[in-house]
């Protein structure tokens, strides 16, 4: 078992072979040298002083227990929920938070966390259904869309380990659906957007990522049923879009260079030459992977100017079958849709190609995928992770993580092989991954995804509620080559919760967590399914971010 372990490594990752050989003396001393290659949006941990000792813990058991369960050691704390206030001006923390970006002020104990908020609950937010014919009151249509988007918020931590929001930060604010964004790139104006070159607010934000230059990319996932109640153009919605948490003044934008799909999120990093790439998957049975890479390179100087490199440039999808990237194209969907009149009247443009990506890549001879969530890109061998949650249509009920090797090791190359490297089910103890996040000593944190109407139920009765695992990536003096690609539980969420958007302080002593619709299943709102975080004088369960300590 060990000798395939290695070999199955060492075959997949190529060129960095050499260099992960080195680090079973222990990685701290490859660390400087791995983060001077650049930083990237799977939150690049190396080279701090503070780390993770490879599995310190001892991992828990499911529980269908209604709260937070970790290992022994550690503990965590509510630092905002629903329906508080981030600052004086009376904003309040939005609803259904997923993903979460720490953002340093002073080092690890004073910093803004970035968190997306997806979408909404008539029963919790409206307090009843919509109203006749399903349609929502202007009132509940402001509510729906402020409830969504991204809050800004200050965070301070104690000597003791404990989390604090700063509610009278400067800094804290809200982006919602209806704050006005800019459009970019080549669908700015165009037909397909009824020529805006200016839209209404982001909703369904799911996922994200850090760029180089220290802004944060959002992304828009399942918005059809906002845009509809809202009565907005649905083509104004699907994007990446761009914030600066820390300046206000940075105009908000959506990126169409990017693509138009259902993004879950987007994980930045460098090419060899220097260009900016992105990969992003589209959170859709049968839909695709997808990588960008910018015209230009990225010049460290230039800051938050950088920006401009997610404008032009080029969209890749994957054929997973060649192992190729094929550019998405105006000429080249052209050439694959010739003759057929119904298409060739869709796709004219390349803002067409951009608004329809999601049909574009397919019609490129994109490989269908089992709902491609979290992609990350590894910072320690620049390997790519990508979750698939799972795809019922196929026989895919507890989904898998696969990893691409791009050829050369680069990340701009346009040729890649890959590997299934975690597959889900009874025989590894976790089903449905989504969200991941790498810590220093190479290890995968990933939570999963079971769908509420599921947990506890037929085939997912094993695992019960939704959790957080720490998968290794890479043999070293704490983690034996038979523990990689195996899942250890770290955390169990609340009742019919799920755990996302983990992300780390510089230092690794906290770990930010979202826990997104505890009692989603709850029909009588007298009678929850769930009440965590269990605050005194509640009378609903609230989604909420948590700070994680001990380590």
């Amino acid at each position: 078992m060990t000798e395939i372990n290695r070999r199955k490594f060492l075959t997949y990752v190529g060129t960095g072979a050499a260099a992960l050989t080195v680090a079973s003396a222990g990685l701290g001393g490859l660390a400087p040298k791995v983060e001077a290659k650049g930083r990237n949006a799977a939150n690049n941990l190396f080279g701090f002083n503070k780390k993770v000792s490879g599995l310190n813990f001892k991992p828990i058991e499911p529980t269908d227990t209604d709260d937070v369960i970790l290992p022994k050691g550690f503990k965590y704390e509510v630092v905002a929920a629903y329906g508080d206030k981030i600052n004086e001006a009376g904003d309040t923390f939005g609803f259904n938070c997923d993903f979460t970006q720490y953002l340093p002020i002073n080092g690890s104990n004073h910093g803004l966390l970035w968190v997306n908020h997806e979408y909404s609950s008539d029963l919790f937010v409206q307090g009843k259904p919509a109203g006749a014919n399903g349609k929502y009151t202007p009132e509940q249509i402001e509510q729906l869309l402020y409830v969504q988007g991204g809050s800004i918020i200050e965070v301070k931590g104690d000597r003791k380990g404990g989390w604090k929001m700063v509610t009278n930060s400067k800094y804290a604010r809200r982006i919602t659906g209806l704050t006005p964004f800019e459009l970019t790139g080549p669908a700015k104006g165009s037909q397909a957007m009824e020529n805006a070159t200016n839209v209404q607010g982001t909703f369904a934000n799911c996922s994200g990522g850090l760029t180089l230059w220290n802004t944060v990319l959002s992304a828009e996932e399942n918005y059809e049923s906002t845009s509809r109640a809202a009565g907005l153009n649905e083509n104004h919605y699907g994007w990446i879009v761009e914030i600066d948490p820390f300046d206000p003044n940075f105009k908000v934008r959506k990126h169409t260079a990017l693509g138009r799909f259902h993004h879950e999120n987007a994980a930045m990093g460098l090419t060899n030459d220097g260009r900016v790439a992105v990969y992003m998957g589209d959170d859709v049975k049968d839909a695709c992977v997808y990588k960008y890479i910018s015209k230009n390179k990225y010049i460290e100087s230039r800051g938050k100017a950088n920006s401009d490199l997610l404008e032009e440039g080029t969209l890749y999808v994957a054929n997973m079958k060649k192992g190729e990237w094929v550019a998405m194209t105006i000429e080249n969907v052209r050439a694959a849709i010739k003759g057929k009149a119904d298409l060739e009247a869709k796709f004219q443009t390349q803002a067409d190609v951009l608004v329809y990506a999601d049909e574009a890549s397919i019609l490129l001879g994109g490989t269908p995928t089992d709902r491609p969530e979290d992609v990350e890109i590894s910072p320690f061998d620049k390997t790519i992770f990508i979750a698939h949650t799972n795809n019922d249509r196929h026989g895919n009920f507890h989904g898998h993580i696969t990893r691409f090797i791009e050829d050369n090791n680069d990340l701009g190359s346009l040729t890649f092989d890959f590997e299934i490297f975690a597959a889900g089910g009874k025989q590894s103890g976790f089903s449905a991954p989504d969200n991941l996040t790498f810590d220093s000593n190479a290890n995968l944190w990933t939570v999963t995804d079971i769908s509420s109407g599921s947990l506890n139920k037929g085939i997912h009765k094993n695992f019960k509620n939704n959790g957080l695992f720490v998968i290794p990536t890479v043999a070293h003096k704490n983690v034996k080559e038979e523990e990689v690609g195996e899942a250890y539980q770290f955390a169990s969420g609340p009742v019919e919760a799920e755990m996302t958007g983990p992300s780390f302080t510089p230092d690794e002593t906290t770990l930010f967590l979202a826990v997104q619709h505890p009692g989603e299943n709850t029909r009588d709102i007298n009678n929850p399914t769930s009440m965590w975080p269990h605050r005194k004088g509640d009378t609903m369960p609230r989604p909420s971010v948590i700070a994680i300590t001990g380590f």
